[in-house]
């Protein structure tokens, strides 16, 4: 029987051979551009087999976009887990504010090169919008799990907007650093802005506070 530290090992092993894999690919990518290098490259640089790569990355975007699932959940996970009596704008705004005081760089100041090379390859743009369409709709069925079947519309109208903001403020972090903003400024700027953006939306939603709904007994 497979025991907790094996299990554990296995899965570190497996998320460090991801980590490696991706940071070879993009550096290939900055290097020679996203769609001039191959996936049978890639795998010859990291020291691995073709299979190997696509088992971790069954898309070549994702091989840049390596945080593709903490993007989509992250904001959803949140919301879902957060306290009772905390609105869904306020969790949203909260992990916003953690995320940019951790320094997570999925909130679109990862570094210039990447961000050139996302800007360079229509393939890379068109998943990073995909990234944020399905967080967007990760965060609507959390919230259409927990609101009234009559307020179906509105838990998906909350989540549109608030995604949307998520998704400018991804935006305005990428333009600042491709204007050259210093890493503390930009944090400084990113933080102002999420606050104008986040109490811009707090009129309309302040009302919108759904419930897990409670489960019929049998």
């Amino acid at each position: 029987m497979e025991t907790t530290n094996t299990a554990g090992l296995r899965e570190r092993k497996k998320r460090q051979t991801r980590e490696e894999i991706s940071a070879v690919a993009t550096a290939l990518f900055a290097e020679h551009g996203f769609d001039q290098v191959t996936i049978a490259e890639v795998a010859a640089a990291a020291g691995v087999a073709k299979m190997t790569v696509t088992n971790h990355f069954p898309l070549k975007e994702d091989l840049v976009f390596d945080r593709a699932e903490h993007i989509i959940g992250g904001l959803a996970g949140a919301v879902a887990g957060r306290p009772a009596g905390e609105p869904v704008l306020a969790a949203a705004r909260r992990f916003h504010a953690e995320s940019l005081a951790a320094g997570d760089p999925t909130l679109g100041h990862l570094g210039v090169p990447f961000a050139r090379l996302v800007e360079a390859s229509p393939a890379l743009s068109s998943r990073e919008r995909q990234i944020h369409d399905q967080r967007e709709q990760a965060l609507a069925e959390v919230l259409v799990g927990q609101a009234r079947p009559a307020d179906e519309l509105t838990a998906r109208i909350v989540a549109a907007q608030v995604a949307g903001a998520y998704r400018v403020l991804y935006y305005t972090a990428r333009r600042l650093l491709l204007d050259g903003t210093e890493s503390a400024a930009l944090v400084a700027t990113l933080s102002r802005t999420a606050r104008r953006a986040f109490d811009l939306l707090a009129a309309d939603l302040s009302g919108f506070d759904p419930r897990p709904r409670l489960r019929s007994t049998p």
